[in-house]
């Protein structure tokens, strides 16, 4: 019997496992909810400053039968709060966002604050990781990044950012440096703090907003920038892009991680078929998981295995309403079929 880290690396690995791998990373694809919160007496959003409580949540979700992996934070806000964004770090039923822009262009890059991980959120993420590193052994832990162009979006008007690309393009590529950098060191840190992998989400970098041309320029540029510069002894990166793939998926073929995630709205045959040769994540339906019933998400489950998914995922955060016995059902759906 695989334990679910030797499962995952031999997934990632291009080996054949005993069944499909079942995760939910952290980050922008929160897996705690409100009842997880409930059953363990551990509570949002006390848990975004307490690297104790953090990591709590972390392993209740593994210990609860939910997911075969921990993941830190729980909120795709840090990177933002620490450059100097605003957040409203919100409740128990409602994730963390950002509620106040530092600057007003892409020009104006110089005026945000680097990323110090010695103190802030960035360091609770950090000693959370450390506790899951010293209590833990056989479950992957998976450190989570806020891709380059969500973060740049989130610490100015996204409009403005996505029109200055064309407007004020070299500018623009100086800010995407500068904001990838301070990615590079929060996610190094991750992993020296024990991270097995690290994944990116970066929902507002789809090819819908961006268009080929841009995708490509922006998306896909400073991605493998960053994935470029984390270290070599991780067991590897996933990186999860929103939206449609259609348009963009030679492009996508391009990212240089481990494994891609998408959510719903990619049909998993159709990703399968035009990346045949990568390790594809996802994408039980996060709707279906808050507002079906435990044998739709065993059926949802089920259908993402046949079509072509090595690890099962919810398709983006689960809502905080989600019914436990719902999250659940994705991992006894697998392992009932094996």
């Amino acid at each position: 019997m695989l334990t679910p880290k030797e499962r995952l690396r031999m997934i990632i690995e291009g080996q054949q496992a005993d069944r499909p791998a079942c995760i939910c990373p952290g980050g922008m694809m929160n897996m705690v909810t409100s009842e997880l919160m409930e059953r363990v007496k551990v509570y949002m959003p006390k848990a975004h400053k307490d690297a104790r409580m953090m990591a709590d949540l972390a392993k209740a979700v593994y210990e609860e039968g939910c997911f075969e992996n921990y993941g830190v934070p729980f909120c795709m806000t840090v990177e933002a709060e620490e450059m100097g964004a605003k957040v409203d770090m919100g409740t128990c039923v409602y994730e963390p966002h950002v509620t106040g822009y530092v600057i007003n262009s892409v020009s104006e890059y110089r005026r945000l604050h680097p990323v110090d991980v010695t103190k802030g959120r960035a360091k609770v993420v950090l000693d959370a990781l450390r506790i899951l590193k010293e209590e833990t052994k056989d479950v992957p832990i998976v450190g989570n990044l806020t891709g380059p162009i969500s973060t740049a979006s989130s610490v100015m008007e996204p409009v403005i950012f996505y029109k200055e690309l064309r407007k004020k393009n070299r500018e623009a590529h100086d800010y995407m440096e500068f904001i990838t950098e301070q990615l590079i060191a929060f996610g190094r840190a991750q992993i020296e703090a024990g991270a097995d992998l690290i994944a990116i989400s970066d929902p507002s970098g789809t090819g819908e907003i961006l268009g080929p041309k841009y995708f490509k320029e922006f998306a896909v540029t400073y991605i493998n920038r960053l994935l470029d510069a984390l270290q070599d002894e991780k067991m590897g990166t996933i990186v999860h892009i929103c939206g449609q793939m259609s348009p963009v998926y030679k492009e996508v073929d391009e990212v240089r991680s481990s494994v891609l995630s998408f959510d719903s709205v990619v049909p998993m045959k159709e990703a399968r078929e035009h990346l045949k040769d990568r390790v594809l994540m996802g994408n039980v339906s996060t709707y279906a998981l808050e507002f079906g019933d435990p044998d739709r998400v065993k059926l949802l489950t089920r259908s993402c295995v046949k079509s072509g998914s090595d690890i099962i995922s919810p398709a983006c955060g689960l809502g905080m309403k989600s019914p436990l016995q719902n999250v659940q059902s994705i991992l006894t759906g697998l392992t009932n079929a094996e």
